[in-house]
This record gives structure tokens, C-alpha cells and sequence, in this order.
């Protein structure tokens, strides 16, 4: 099945190399939009699922998507013209340092679903391996961009994976990119976590909200907060 349906809007998938996963999903309907974006850059678009997703959930008249492989690039188009927020879609194929070299806007939501494998582990097909592994975006390019390319009252949100999180919080202090929001991602309440949705700002706050969402209590079990967070997309929720 290539095709994903949501409430408002269907992906085709079938050219991606990633497809359309959990981690996609929470980032796009976890991102804070309370200062109402106006422009928001979805960084390494993949289906253009996030992307798609802030649409529905903000008025922001500006969304544009960057994409560095040639077939998720094509696919992220395609799934923009067939949606209804086609008119407010931009596709950009370029990679970030291409992209950054020239910056034409700035943007009041940044947010990025980084490729992450930092482990020494690849697989025998190299466009997944692209679209996974930290060496197609290294962690410090992605905030060097967001600092680069980010309003001065804008919010850059990611998903990270769980052990990486002290290691980004750090590299973002750097470019004086502050924590608004964190949450940690588990997939059930016995698991570990798993994943770390981040949100910074250019103003430091010292008492900014922490805290755990679960997934699923059990196999297709899911616990209210994940059902809250999700149901104006799935289906089923």
C-alpha cells in the first residue's frame, strides 16, 4: 500500500525511501505554532507529510519543504499539489548547505525530522541509507541552519532519538537556541525512551515545561495523550 490516508489529506509513499512513520507524525502534530507562524521551512521534506500537517493545523500562508533526494523530492511535490493547502506547498530540491548559502527568508517554524543513524550500521540500499544516517545532515548543520534562518520570535521543533538529546541541547545552546518545550517519547510504560521531541527559541526560559508521552499500553492500545495529540489526522484515532 503506497498510498496513506489521513482525515484531510492522502500520501502517496511509494517513491520514498522513508516512509511514513510514527516520528513524522508526532513531530507534526506535537510542533508548538503558538506564535502563529506566518513562513515555516520543513527541513529533509520526505513525503511532505510535517510539512502537510502544519498546514492543516496553522494559517501560516508561507510553507516551504527541502529535499535533497530526486524521488522524495518529486513524491513531496506531487503529495502538495494533490492537498488541499496546495497554493501555500513549496518544494525546494536542494541540500541545507545549498539552501543556506543564499537564504532568501526567514522563517517563523522551523522543524526537521533528522536522518539519524549515528551507529556504524548500514544496509544494503543506499538511498535508505541517505534518508537514515546522521552523515546526510549532520546535527550541528541542521542548527547552524535554524539559527541562520530562523525569525527572531521563531520556534525550530525536531525528533531526535532519546541518547542524542544532551548532545543537541548542547550544540543548540551554542547558537543561543534555548529549550521552550521537551518532550520524551515511550512506546509503551515499561519501555525506555525512545525519542526526544525538542522545541527551542531565541529566549532563554528557565522553567520550560518537560515531559513523557506513551505511545500504547498495549499492541494498538493507545493511551489517551497519543490519541489527543493525533486524532485530527489518523483515521482510526
Amino acid at each position: 500500500m503506497s498510498k496513506f490516508q489521513f482525515k484531510q489529506f492522502s500520501l502517496e509513499q511509494d517513491r520514498c525511501a522513508m516512509k511514513i512513520g510514527t516520528d513524522g507524525v508526532l513531530l507534526g502534530a506535537w510542533t508548538p505554532i503558538k506564535n502563529n507562524p506566518f513562513s515555516i521551512l520543513d527541513i529533509g521534506a520526505g513525503t511532505g507529510v510535517i510539512a502537510l500537517m502544519l498546514a492543516q493545523r496553522s494559517n501560516a500562508e508561507q510553507i516551504d519543504a527541502l529535499e535533497i533526494d530526486e524521488e522524495a523530492y518529486e513524491q513531496s511535490v506531487d503529495n502538495f499539489e494533490n492537498s488541499p493547502w496546495s497554493d501555500r506547498l513549496f518544494c525546494f530540491h536542494a541540500g541545507l548547505d545549498e539552501f543556506v548559502e543564499e537564504p532568501e527568508d526567514e522563517y517563523d517554524l522551523i522543524v526537521s525530522n533528522p536522518p539519524f543513524y549515528t551507529d556504524d550500521y548500514k544496509s544494503d540500499n543506499e538511498q535508505r541509507d541517505l534518508a537514515r544516517f546522521a552523515d546526510a545532515m549532520p546535527f550541528e548543520d541542521l542548527i547552524e541552519a535554524a539559527d541562520l534562518l530562523l525569525s527572531e520570535n521563531g520556534i525550530f521543533a525536531v525528533i531526535i532519538p532519546f541518547k542524542e538529546e544532551e548532545n543537541f541541547l548542547a550544540l543548540a545552546k551554542e547558537y543561543e537556541l534555548y529549550p521552550l518545550k521537551i518532550t520524551h517519547v515511550k512506546g509503551t510504560p515499561t519501555t525506555e525512551i525512545k525519542r526526544s521531541l525538542l522545541a527551542f527559541s531565541r529566549n532563554e526560559s528557565v522553567n520550560f515545561p518537560i515531559d513523557e508521552l506513551i505511545i500504547e499500553t498495549s499492541r494498538h492500545q493507545y493511551t489517551p495523550e497519543y490519541i489527543e495529540l493525533t486524532k485530527d489526522f489518523y483515521l482510526k484515532m
